[in-house]
């Protein structure tokens, strides 16, 4: 009888069988099975298998009898895959093909005659193993009886315990899963790893790195250029496949520049490894040889893989339809699975505009995972797409286009799923989301007459979190724009790199307003805005209305932080947006008090540092978008310009022992022109208060005299009156010591709307010291021809006196209960001085009250003075006399 042959009884093409990744049974090459595993007809073989099971074509029994009983066996197991109907996980069977000596069998075989086994009782049983295998694991059991076939399947434990051990056949691993097969990328039962799981860090290869870039330097100047002694010479400090492949990449990055002139046509292009070497230049399809040869070199099984790359002369939407592949880069196999690299792009990007190229080493293309290689590389072949289901190439055409930068910054892409947006209502958006905190920014250019042109950031908005950012695009006319998007790592001073790309249509745009320019980029918080000690904040990219043409916005913070602000609008003058903003600055939150003059659009800008490090600079915490529809605030009710950094109560004040304000906030609305700011003074300052307006219409020393300090043990009183309607800056100043001079606290913003004009303080000297009051009267300017009451409190004081022309004591009262101030009176009984005071036009005459230190005590005195016409009130109102308080000490 025969041999038989082990090409007739197994499909063509055992590279297949030896395949390192997952075979489905629905589709073998050159076509061996159908999808209904039944036999193929035009199988070349079958006649001459036919032939052999003849009777008549059959060798003798004596002949037979001689031949030796052959046992052939696979020494790889082949994994075969089964798919449910609904597409479920692939079911993974070992099988083992053995060919047994006729009498070995426990009982003969059914198949034809003599015991011979025809060419269909083979595919019949090799169909009735795969739809075993297809049955539940509980069921896929060896029957008795199959057990009994001449050709049988045996399970990968079992070979072990044969009697005779089967003579293994070499297989070379070849081939990626079958293309257009939904599968697990799973070789011999195990998962491709990602590239994360084969190395967690290219840190980890900076010794092969650094020995493999050194000896590439020593075979330059050697000039050797063989691929065998360089290959051997590079890896001679691995341990590893992965090693010596890291080291065949690193030398090609390093050694191999893009030949551009050969790619333009400007001189003869070099693909032969050794004309690469020696040039020390090449395009793709050289990078792509060398690394070929270099593998095979060291053991390790490597592929060359054509396709297209959105590369070099890339246009976004672009088709790649019936055109000629135009890029080169190798598929390898490590640990039975095949993995992706290119070199040509991890040696350095062209710069097309310039006609340059520029070396930039990029650990991207090493190993990239398929996921994210099949982004800018589509290969000719899908099954080298090494993905479980293959893309076609239309969806590669329209996908979006992300730089390597887009995933070492551990980028996703959230919407949209393709690089083409159009506008609704006006509006398109792009999201990103990010595995570590990044910061972004973008470009918009549109296209005219060919040619894209830049246009302002200002037609979009950019918010940003530690999570992503995302890009509301507001295009201001209908066409083209091509939007590109940059970031970098947060806190970074590198530049931003370009991560991706999108093409937005508008076929036509919202009607709305400009946007103010923001040199910032970012709307709302920056990203790293709970580093530099912000707590998160509701407001985005959203604007913020503004209601009757003012703003209170308020951040809390987790530890004391100074704060600057940057106010911006088309019409708004910069000398002017200084008078729209005013700080409050607390130990727990900073708020920002916001003015528009104008209607429309602002820009607010915050900037902050730490409070104690006044030598730090101060960064963009926040960029807020502000409108203000109707209502804008009067130029003449803007903010005094000589405001300070620190605006009403707060760290300052803190530090300085005062408290309890009975204000908390920098602006004090005054709707009678006048008020009390009480607060306590735990440290026993020595306080001044100044207040000034502007434009300046009233002697400073006049608005002085509209401000009275007043002491009661630690509790203060400054009073205030305003001689205008207006806009006022109310200053207080602290010291602790007699020769100190006077440290800024912090500034009060008063308005006076009313138009009742309040007349000054009396004058206040040295004498009137801390715990003197004066009740009444107030005013410094007394009304003549009326009666006038004094009030005081002197501690210490044994006598109070009033001069005028005249002196008059003041009768003391010597209760404490102060809740009857009127029990005691003192007065004067001759009106003359205030007579002598209308007949004297041209004179001015001021009363002075004289105070004797003594026991503390009450004076009140009563002033009368005759009743007079219209006419000399009026003579009398112009040349009214101040009072003069003056405190006398008696020696």
């Amino acid at each position: 009888m025969p041999k038989i042959r082990m090409e007739d009884l197994i499909p063509k093409r055992p590279a297949l069988l030896s395949c390192g990744l997952p075979l489905s049974h629905t589709n073998i090459h050159n076509g061996c099975l159908n999808n209904n595993n039944r036999e193929v007809q035009n199988d070349s073989n079958l006649k001459s298998l036919q032939q052999n099971q003849d009777p008549e074509t059959t060798s003798k029994p004596d002949d037979q009898n001689k031949q030796t009983a052959q046992v052939l066996s696979l020494a790889k197991d082949v994994s075969q895959v089964s798919l449910d109907a609904e597409g479920a996980l692939p079911v993974y069977q070992e099988w083992h093909l053995e060919v047994l000596e006729r009498n070995s069998a426990k009982k003969s075989s059914p198949g034809g005659p003599g015991g011979m086994v025809s060419r269909r009782t083979v595919f019949e049983k090799w169909t009735d193993k795969e739809k075993e295998a297809q049955r539940p694991s509980t069921k896929r059991q060896l029957s008795a009886e199959s057990a009994t076939h001449t050709i049988r399947v045996v399970k990968k434990a079992t070979i072990g315990k044969e009697e005779h051990t089967p003579r293994q056949v070499e297989a070379k691993l070849q081939d990626p899963p079958t293309a257009g097969i939904c599968g697990s990328p799973m070789v011999g039962g195990q998962r491709r790893k990602k590239r994360k799981d084969l190395f967690s860090s290219t840190e980890i290869f900076r010794e092969v790195d650094t020995l493999t870039i050194n000896t590439g330097k020593e075979l330059r100047a050697q000039r050797v250029s063989s691929v065998p002694p360089i290959a051997k010479a590079i890896t001679r400090g691995s341990w590893s496949k992965l090693e010596n492949l890291r080291a065949i990449w690193v030398w090609l990055c390093h050694n191999i520049e893009y030949d551009l002139s050969g790619y333009l046509g400007l001189s003869e292009k070099l693909c032969s490894p050794e004309q690469v070497i020696e040039a020390g230049r090449g395009v793709c399809c050289g990078y792509s040889r060398i690394c070929l040869e270099m593998c095979r070199e060291v053991g390790i099984e490597c592929h060359e893989v054509s396709g297209h790359g959105k590369g070099i002369g890339y246009q976004q939407g672009q088709s790649f339809k019936n055109i000629k592949s135009n890029h080169m880069w190798n598929a390898v196999e490590l640990g039975g699975c095949w993995y992706l690299l290119d070199a040509c792009w991890g040696a350095g990007k062209v710069d097309m505009e310039n006609k340059t190229y520029r070396k930039r080493f990029d650990d991207f293309y090493f190993l990239t995972d398929p996921e994210d290689f099949i982004d800018s590389h589509y290969p000719d072949d899908p099954k080298w797409q090494l993905l479980e289901c293959p893309i076609p190439l239309k969806e590669f055409e329209t996908r979006v286009f992300k730089t390597s930068e887009f995933y070492g910054l551990g980028l996703k892409l959230q919407h949209p799923t393709h690089f083409h947006l159009v506008t609704e209502r006006g509006e398109a958006t792009v999201s990103l989301s990010s595995s570590s905190p990044a910061e972004f920014t973008y470009q918009i250019s549109q296209k005219g007459d060919g040619e894209f042109k830049d246009i302002s950031s200002s037609f979009g908005l950019l918010t940003a979190n530690p999570l992503g950012m995302n890009l509301r695009l507001l295009p201001p006319t209908h066409g083209t724009y091509d939007i590109m998007v940059f970031a970098r790592p947060a806190n970074s001073t590198d530049l931003f790199r370009w991560v991706c790309s999108f093409l937005l249509e508008c076929p036509e745009p919202r009607a709305s307003e400009e946007l103010p320019e923001n040199p910032f980029v970012f709307w709302g918080l920056q990203p790293n805005a709970s580093s530099l000690g912000l707590e998160p904040c509701s407001h985005g990219a959203e604007p913020i209305l503004v209601e009757a043409g003012s703003l209170e916005l308020q951040l809390k913070t987790s530890r004391p932080l100074m704060m600057i602000s940057e106010l911006s609008h088309r019409e708004l003058d910069p000398a002017l947006a200084k008078c729209c903003t005013a700080n409050q600055i607390e130990s727990d939150q900073l708020t920002c008090y916001v003015l528009c003059p104008y209607r429309g659009f602002y820009r607010l800008s915050l900037f902050i540092r730490d409070y104690e490090q006044s030598d730090e600079c101060f960064q963009n915490a926040g960029n807020f978008l502000l409108l203000c529809q109707r209502d804008p605030v009067n130029l003449n009710q803007l903010f005094p310009t000589n405001l300070s950094s620190s605006c009403g109560p707060g760290i300052r004040t803190a530090s300085a022992g005062l408290s309890k304000f009975s204000h908390p906030k920098a602006i004090i609305n005054m709707q009678q022109g006048k008020c009390n700011i009480t607060f306590h003074n735990s440290q026993d300052l020595d306080l001044h208060a100044v207040l000034s307006k502007e434009p300046q219409k009233i002697a400073d020393r006049s608005l002085g005299r509209h401000v009275l300090l007043t002491y009661v043990d630690s509790k203060v009183t400054l009073s205030v009156t305003l001689p205008e309607a207006g806009v006022y800056r109310l200053g207080l100043y602290g010291k602790t010591t007699p020769g100190q001079e006077f440290s800024p606290l912090c500034d009060f913003i008063l308005r006076g709307p009313s138009v009742t004009s309040w007349p000054p303080f009396p004058y206040i000297y040295t004498a009137w010291q801390r715990g003197c009051v004066l009740f009444e009267p107030r005013s410094g300017l007394l009304q003549p021809q009326s009666y006038v009451r004094f009030r005081v409190r002197v501690p210490g004081a044994r006598k109070v006196i009033v001069a005028a022309e005249e002196q008059t004591n003041l009768q003391l009262n010597k209760s404490k209960n102060l809740a009857r101030p009127s029990q005691l009176l003192a007065g004067f009984t001759d009106a003359a001085p205030f007579k002598q005071l209308l007949s004297r036009n041209s004179k001015r005459k001021s009363f002075a009250m004289a105070l004797l230190t003594a026991a503390p005590n009450r004076a009140q005195l009563i002033l009368q003075e005759p009743v007079k016409t219209a006419r000399e009130r009026e003579s009398v109102q112009e040349q009214a006399s101040p009072l003069q308080i003056h405190l006398i000490r008696n020696h």
